[in-house]
């Protein structure tokens, strides 16, 4: 039996990481639950898988669960990172608040299946020197990340040549160019072969979110940038493939669905079934793939720009992102305005280190701050 934490139970990867958990009872069992706000789901959850913890982050409402602890607030939050029963802790939040969880969990000597990109990409240097301190180990859940660690067999230092993340390219990706300063956030969340949280579908339009996955690749597997390549895989039915110094590509193919490597962080190196249709290849025909676009994704390329200059370039990067997605989800900018903002954030030279936490939680506040600044301006 493996007890796990689920640090954002509410959101699309924590509802599959319980689905995962309550299709095998007799491995796993939801010991904390923790969610930002959603109240009503969170009760929903614990009500159905028992955990000895509940969290509510954001919110101070009081839920009544027999059996159930139910905590508040930060403190509430750290306990569920950090609990002692746990085997695992899911990282499923999104953002830079994932960076705190995962590092909560390694300081607590706790195996973390990651699902939040945003933790390496701006502190991917703490999170490791943390987990080789603490003998814990980081389990990747991102599709493309389980992919590449599926293909070194589950040995994240195993040597290789060259790793190649494929992208869908995003809801837009067929979408005229000189058109995209009209598409609204409904028509970018209609991703064409995932479900995802809001968040992450448009940085998958704009391929934000690839730009990411290269950060996170730097550092799960010590790639230099120039041993990363990023396809265009339509089909979405190759996650990722890695090549050897014979020449030799491996990679890993399956349906579009996230529950399998949510899954595997959970069972690895043992493999169950994850009730997922199999990959119909006589009906699939022909697989796809194609290089980056630059013009169609600028923001891609600052990504490449940032994991390049390295030091604290990642964090403004990500919080310019996450106010720019937000206004767009709002109504606020149009679709371009996106990269704009983002750019504009990185023109100003970077303050503080990434050496602590605390020093890239002040970098984090203060690019949220230019960014905001920079979007008032966009929209005055």
């Amino acid at each position: 039996m493996k007890n796990i934490s689920v640090i954002g139970s509410t959101g699309s990867i924590g509802r599959q990481a319980l689905e995962v958990i309550g299709r095998y009872p007799d491995r796993f069992r939801a010991v904390a639950l923790c969610a930002n706000e959603s109240a009503e789901l969170l009760a929903a959850q614990a009500g159905a898988f028992r955990p000895e913890l509940a969290v509510l982050r954001s919110a101070d409402k009081n839920i009544s669960l027999p059996g159930v602890r139910f905590a508040c607030g930060e403190e509430g939050f750290e306990e569920a990172c950090a609990y002692p029963a746990a085997d695992i802790v899911l990282v499923a939040v999104s953002g830079f608040a994932g960076l705190k969880a995962a590092l909560c969990a390694l300081a607590a000597g706790k195996d973390v299946a990651l699902a939040n990109k945003e933790s390496l990409v701006v502190g991917g240097g703490l999170v490791l020197s943390l987990a080789e301190k603490k003998g814990a180990r980081i389990l990747p859940v991102d599709s493309e990340h389980s992919a590449v660690w599926q293909c070194l067999h589950f040995d994240r230092k195993a040597p290789f040549s060259r790793i190649l993340l494929t992208a869908s390219g995003g809801a837009l990706r067929d979408v005229p160019i000189e058109k995209l300063p009209c598409v609204t956030a409904k028509q970018a969340l209609c991703h064409p072969n995932w479900k995802m949280g809001a968040k992450i579908t448009i940085d998958c339009a704009t391929m934000l979110n690839k730009g990411f996955e290269v950060m996170e690749a730097m550092h799960l597997y010590g790639a230099k940038l120039s041993q990363i390549e990023v396809l265009v895989h339509r089909e979405s039915v190759v996650h990722s493939m890695v090549e050897f110094a014979d020449g030799a590509v491996l990679a890993q193919m399956g349906v579009p669905s996230m529950e399998l490597p949510i899954q595997l962080a959970f069972t690895w190196p043992e493999r169950l079934s994850c009730d997922l249709p199999p990959v119909d290849f006589a009906k699939l025909g022909a697989l796809h793939f194609e290089e980056v676009d630059k013009k169609r994704y600028p923001c891609f390329s600052l990504a490449l720009s940032c994991a390049e200059k390295g030091g604290t370039y990642p964090c403004i990067l990500n919080a310019a992102g996450e106010v720019a997605v937000q206004a767009f989800l709002r109504g606020q900018i149009k679709y371009t305005q996106i990269a704009e903002i983002i750019e504009s954030t990185l023109s100003q030279p970077p303050e503080g280190s990434a050496e602590s936490y605390a020093a890239l939680a002040e970098t984090d506040s203060l690019a949220r701050a230019r960014a905001q600044t920079i979007l008032k301006g966009a929209i005055a």
